[in-house]
């Protein structure tokens, strides 16, 4: 393949390649060698809490033979509602090693968001975190799940600040109630970690997982707004992790990367979960990000990469400045979710005197494609240049077999070995975004870009109306039905809006008043939203307009509301 066909790689870093060759392993792989080659290296370190990668093995075997003693078996797909911790990471690989499914949900959904996602997965087992506990126990008559199994968050701590929990004082008692919570009396749970410190080892000669088995169902609204489970296999993240590999060029069991990122997130998984236990590095695990956590953390244990979200390194660059915390441990850090400003990327790395690049991915990708070069090559403001084994092309959104000349504005088409096979049970919504081209698979992003220079890919604009705030995709249609129920809102449209500050976009909802209602707060609207969706989705603002613009057969022109509400100011 010459630069002709890709000329990308003449901007990659020295060393990385082209193309690697095809991984038949499972996930569960990496982990087993990084504890057989660095048993006493640390892997977790939770809160101060550390877990060497020969005892993370060991509580990993632990718990799948725990959840295979209460009826999981291969195939099965096993829900996991917890924040980042300890814990996330023994159950996310001991459902794989069992060959079963893992599906991640974040532990803030309501219980009508989460009865969708477990009913749609059709997940029999959910390992909860206690706070999460009361929605998912609300969720289950309308799901297949049978047995849910309860996470007590404090037993990650360390010994000395478990027990610090019980003092009788305010910021003791505050921290207890933002970690744990009572359950219903009579809620049928069982409790993980009774479970597995009573479970023996997985018998050795358990059948490990293919690369070919389904790996993992990440919900993600698609091109369509409803969310679906994008099936992601054993050789798509395994590929991904790999190619995350090659394209840092990190050394083996010396990186200690920051995990403020979610695990129920695909970019936290893959960054901090597949990747990092790749390369045998020490994940030090937030359970939400906060600056003064990570900072506290730096100075304990000094980070050497950092994986976030523009807002994440703007908070932590002026903060580490005014509090003299030493980052020039962090050589290198990714951002993706949102657009990286350029004034936070000098700022970041001015404090770090390391390099800060933007990626970009979906989760129907495992989740990253396209990353800036790590190396002065790279460009702020762009998203970057194909990973290795990964192709693109520019196609007209009207027909995607019909490539735009360079330099011109067209739909990303990408493909490559990370890119997933489907929707869980959404045949025809797979079939609208993978196209057979040319004897290859290719994923239509639903992103208009602009390819420059070397390859460079620049996004224009989004055919998709999924809102970013926060790094959390808002799925307008979601909100609008919620808001269509109140009684005082005749009509909606949700858009999102640029000026969110650390949000990125805010979510605004432009309302027709029903008839005879001449007022509503937003308060009020943000009252009712509360009801079932996550804090992250509630209408940030209300614009009340007379009537929505609409097309011919009378679908909301969402893109004109924006647009409207963006000239108003």
């Amino acid at each position: 393949m010459t630069l002709a066909d890709r000329p990308w790689l003449g901007a990659y870093a020295p060393g990385v390649p082209a193309d690697l060759e095809p991984l038949d392993e499972p996930l569960t792989a990496a982990l087993e060698r990084s504890a057989a080659a660095h048993p006493s290296r640390v892997a977790l370190d939770f809160m101060g809490a550390v877990t060497t990668y020969d005892t993370l093995w060991r509580r990993v075997q632990h718990a799948a033979e725990a959840l295979r003693e209460i009826g999981v078996r291969k195939g099965d797909r096993v829900a996991l509602v917890l924040p980042n911790c300890a814990t996330h990471v023994v159950a996310f690989y001991a459902v794989l090693r069992l060959g079963a499914v893992v599906v991640e949900h974040n532990p803030t959904y309501s219980a009508d968001e989460l009865a969708h996602q477990l009913a749609d997965s059709g997940a029999t087992t959910a390992v909860v975190w206690e706070v999460a506990a009361a929605a998912v126990l609300a969720a289950q008559p309308r799901t297949q799940v049978r047995t849910v199994v309860v996470v007590d968050l404090t037993r990650d701590l360390p010994s000395a600040k478990r027990a610090a929990l019980h003092l009788p004082v305010p910021a003791a008692r505050k921290l207890r109630s933002a970690m744990r919570a009572p359950l219903a009396a009579g809620a049928h749970v069982l409790r993980w970690h009774r479970l597995v410190s009573a479970a023996r080892a997985l018998p050795a000669d358990h059948p490990h997982p293919t690369a070919e088995d389904i790996a993992l169902l990440q919900y993600t609204g698609g091109t369509t707004g409803v969310p679906k489970g994008a099936i992601l296999r054993h050789r798509n993240l395994v590929a991904n992790a790999a190619q995350g590999a090659a394209w840092t060029q990190h050394r083996e069991a010396e990186e200690t990367i920051g995990a403020a990122l979610p695990f129920f997130h695909a970019f936290g998984m893959t960054l901090c979960l597949t990747y990092a236990i790749r390369i045998a590095a020490t994940v030090v695990v937030f359970p939400k990000f906060d600056v003064d956590q990570v900072l506290a953390a730096q100075r304990r244990r000094p980070l050497t990469f950092f994986p976030g979200v523009p807002p994440m390194f703007e908070r932590l660059a002026t903060a580490a400045k005014a509090q003299g915390v030493d980052m020039t441990s962090c050589r290198h850090a990714i951002s993706g979710a949102m657009s990286l400003p350029t004034e936070t990327a000098r700022a970041w790395e001015e404090v770090t005197g390391g390099i800060l690049v933007e990626g970009y991915g979906l989760t129907e990708t495992s989740p990253v494609i396209l990353g800036n070069p790590m190396s002065p090559d790279r460009r702020p403001g762009y998203l970057g240049i194909p990973f290795p084994s990964s192709r693109m092309r520019v196609v007209d959104p009207d027909d995607p077999t019909v490539e735009v000349p360079p330099g011109e504005r067209g739909e990303l088409l990408v493909a490559g070995p990370q890119v997933f096979d489907g929707y869980w049970e959404h045949p025809a919504d797979t079939a609208a975004v993978l196209l057979e081209i040319d004897g290859r698979t290719w994923l239509r992003t639903g992103d208009i870009v602009v390819v420059e220079e070397a390859g460079f890919v620049r996004l224009v604009d989004r055919i998709k109306e999924v809102i970013i705030t926060g790094g959390f995709n808002v799925y307008p249609s979601q909100v609008e039905d919620l808001l269509r129920e109140m009684p005082e809102i005749g009509d909606v449209a949700v858009v999102g809006i640029p000026g969110g500050g650390d949000l990125g976009e805010k979510v605004v909802a432009a309302i027709v008043l029903a008839e005879g209602v001449t007022k509503v707060e937003l308060s009020a609207v943000r009252a009712w939203s509360e009801q079932r969706l996550a804090r992250y989705a509630h209408p940030r603002d209300l614009v009340i307009v007379p009537e929505l613009p609409r097309s011919q057969i009378g679908k909301v022109l969402r893109r004109v509301v924006r647009e409207q509400i963006v000239s108003r100011g």
